[in-house]
């Protein structure tokens, strides 16, 4: 007799097997059956209980997006089923003005809401110079919550109320102080990636895989994702690239030509805008960037 299928919530992913928890809070460590299933955190999927505490995983339901970095040669995926990225900064180190934007560019690209946290703000070293980094995405409309995370009830009151009801992916590169955050806002962080690792039979290394967790008193989702030092886009179409510059918008509407690529084309409305200042200069040069890594083959 073959086990009723069951539903759940992908919120760990360790190569072939993943951690699945139920509706009643139940976790499971499942395997795909038959044909390799690429699921990943945020997944809403289906399994065939096996036992206690173990399932095979049948199927993945349809997703709302899916947020992944990619280069020519490899695609990782960060998360499925997101509604916003808090991406985590700081002055001291300075954050890497590329890598962020490329994580808003992708997050934009997939309909998802940034939000920018500036973090170590207890620290004046590199403060100022982050605060003129971060103006042209303020100007975007771009959320840019400032705290220092070693104060964990400021933390808490300045950025649990912007993840009320929705799932989150936080990212940071190394250094940003991503981790203090996260104890912060989940004190049963640490406690639930040991509690994994230990169902895992692994080692250390599970901690730095992505994991989900429920924020204090069901108000959300928030899914930890291992430090990044690079974010490659290749995976964007050239329409998915404008859409991930929404400045860009307002002086597509009046481009001369319908596949302007808004680098050199007489009668770009982009590129008018640049020139009126209403568009970035350094937003615009990493368009160009990013463009110029994929080649777009216009048709």
């Amino acid at each position: 007799m073959n086990a009723p299928t069951l539903s759940g919530r992908v919120i760990s992913a360790h190569g072939r097997h993943y951690m699945v928890e139920l509706q009643n809070g139940d976790v499971l460590l499942c395997y795909p059956r038959g044909k390799r299933k690429d699921a990943c955190v945020g997944d809403w999927v289906d399994i065939a209980r096996q036992g206690e505490t173990e399932a095979s995983l049948t199927g993945i339901q349809t997703r709302k997006n899916l947020l992944h970095r990619s280069d020519d040669q490899r695609t990782k995926q960060f998360a499925a089923n997101v509604d916003q990225l808090m991406v985590v900064v700081a002055g001291n180190p300075m954050f890497s003005e590329d890598l962020l934007g490329r994580a808003l560019t992708g997050a934009w690209a997939a309909s998802v809401d940034p939000i920018i946290v500036l973090n170590k703000t207890d620290e004046q070293k590199g403060l100022a110079q982050a605060h003129r980094k971060l103006e042209p995405y303020r100007v975007l409309g771009v959320d840019v919550i400032e705290i220092s995370a070693l104060d964990v009830k400021q933390a808490r009151q300045r950025v649990l109320p912007r993840l009320e009801g929705k799932t989150t992916l936080l990212l940071g590169q190394s250094a940003m102080g991503k981790s203090t955050l996260l104890n912060a806002l989940v004190p049963q962080a640490q406690a639930a990636t040991q509690t994994h690792s230990v169902a895992l039979g692994a080692g250390r290394h599970t901690t730095t895989a992505t994991r989900l967790y429920h924020l204090p008193e069901g108000t959300g989702d928030l899914i930890d994702s291992p430090g990044v030092q690079t974010f490659g886009l290749a995976h964007l179409n050239a329409e998915d690239l404008e859409h991930g510059f929404p400045e860009f918008e307002h002086g597509r509407q009046s481009c001369r030509f319908y596949n302007c690529t808004h680098l050199h084309e007489p009668g770009c409305g982009v590129l008018a805008d640049l020139k009126a200042g209403l568009v970035h200069p350094d937003r615009h040069a990493l368009y160009q960037r990013l463009f110029s890594e994929k080649a777009f083959a216009r048709t």
